[in-house]
């Protein structure tokens, strides 16, 4: 874990903060029909306040620090960027027709967006909120596109199309594209960068890759409509949401075997972990509601009531 508000020596004389002083994350929640976020204190796994938010709000993501929160405006074709103690708008970045989900770099310093009807992927420098790079994807209808953590790719999921668009981030380029299945959803890297998991929603199948070489290893047979794909922040287990089923699946990474099926709600979507792992946030989109996982006995411990259709989570 990093020190970034958490354990720092004290100078002589002042108090120190113990474990339990310290705030816990707070979970923010895209509703896209009711255009507006929603903030879940994860101490006590209740709404402390509900913004409103541009007018179809999708993709959402956090700065490193927390005080930055991105969220891509479906309609207003845009990327928001507000201050997430006050729910203000800051700037508005122009994306392209309708954009999707949005990623942080592990660095922080870059945002992928996927911008649907123009098959595009832009790179936006967080710190000015410019475009920095536009990328031509392959793919049709692109969706998720996920950095690698050693900052080296881009995985790129296509929704009308059947494979993975790799991209080298130092190139600017597509260097291949993998086939991986009908409708490619939630991608999701180990810590290590060494692989990654891709979700084909309509082959109800998770495809496994090995990062160094662009390949794909094994495929995993998992629930009906498989989707959202979060990954322990140990490398251990990866979460796999399962629309058709209302689930959550649990793979175990040293065998690449589902372990678990866990009942969340209708249509879960898209999640989010807290950084120490324990706990696992689900958007169910059917539910306007969050669940909320145990991810050391795999069992819903909560379900959080929040906006309309919420559709993606960021924790911090």
């Amino acid at each position: 874990m990093t020190t970034r508000g958490y354990f720092r020596m004290a100078p002589i004389g002042a108090v120190c903060l113990c474990a339990s002083a310290i705030a816990a994350p707070l979970a923010y929640v895209s509703n896209e029909g009711g255009a507006s976020v929603s903030v879940i204190d994860a101490a006590t796994d209740k709404v402390t306040t509900t913004y409103k938010v541009g007018t179809k709000p999708r993709g959402i993501a956090l700065s490193l620090d927390g005080k930055q929160l991105y969220i891509s405006d479906q309609t207003s074709n845009s990327l928001l960027t507000i201050d997430s103690a006050t729910g203000a708008v800051t700037r508005r970045t122009p994306l392209g027709d309708s954009p999707e989900a949005i990623y942080l770099s592990a660095d922080g310093k870059w945002l992928s967006a996927s911008i649907e009807e123009n098959d595009l992927v832009l790179i936006i420098d967080t710190a000015t909120g410019k475009v920095d790079r536009r990328l031509k994807m392959r793919g049709k209808n692109p969706e998720h596109a996920v950095f690698s953590p050693n900052g080296k790719w881009l995985y790129v999921s296509s929704e009308e199309g059947n494979s993975i668009d790799i991209v080298d981030l130092a190139k600017g380029e597509v260097q291949k594209s993998v086939t991986v299945g009908d409708r490619p959803r939630g991608i999701g890297f180990l810590p290590d960068s060494s692989r990654a998991y891709v979700a084909a929603e309509n082959a109800d199948t998770v495809n496994v890759f090995d990062v160094a070489a662009g390949e794909v290893i094994t495929r995993i047979k998992a629930g009906s409509r498989s989707n959202g794909v979060t990954v322990h922040p140990d490398g251990t287990r990866v979460y796999v949401s399962s629309g058709g089923e209302g689930t959550v699946q649990v793979i175990d990474t040293s065998t690449n075997t589902i372990i678990a099926k866990i009942p969340v709600g209708k249509r879960p979507w898209n999640m989010a972990i807290t950084p120490d792992g324990k706990k696992l946030y689900v958007a169910c989109g059917r539910s306007n509601a969050v669940a909320v996982i145990d991810t050391g006995t795999n069992t819903k411990i909560a379900e959080i009531p929040v906006g309309e259709l919420p559709w993606g989570v960021a924790i911090r």
